[in-house]
């Protein structure tokens, strides 16, 4: 398995778990004010995921080398 592999595995499994954080999220604010750490526990998986998607999005302009963009 290559590391181009490997992060695109690690960012579809972070966005699971951002998406089940985020709807933790809403279940505990339907039960009322909920605690600091819930509310707040979204956001390393976000930067997580911003990290990785960003390395994924310059892939293939890194492949790419000196090349022109235009063919």
């Amino acid at each position: 398995m290559n590391w181009n592999t490997l992060t695109r595995q690690v960012h579809r499994w972070l966005s699971i778990v951002f998406t089940i954080t985020v709807v933790a999220n809403f279940v505990a604010m339907g039960f009322g004010e909920p605690p600091l750490w819930v509310v707040y526990s979204p956001l390393l998986p976000l930067f997580l995921l911003l990290f990785s998607g960003l390395y994924l999005f310059a892939l293939p302009y890194a492949r790419r080398g000196g090349q022109d963009v235009r063919g």
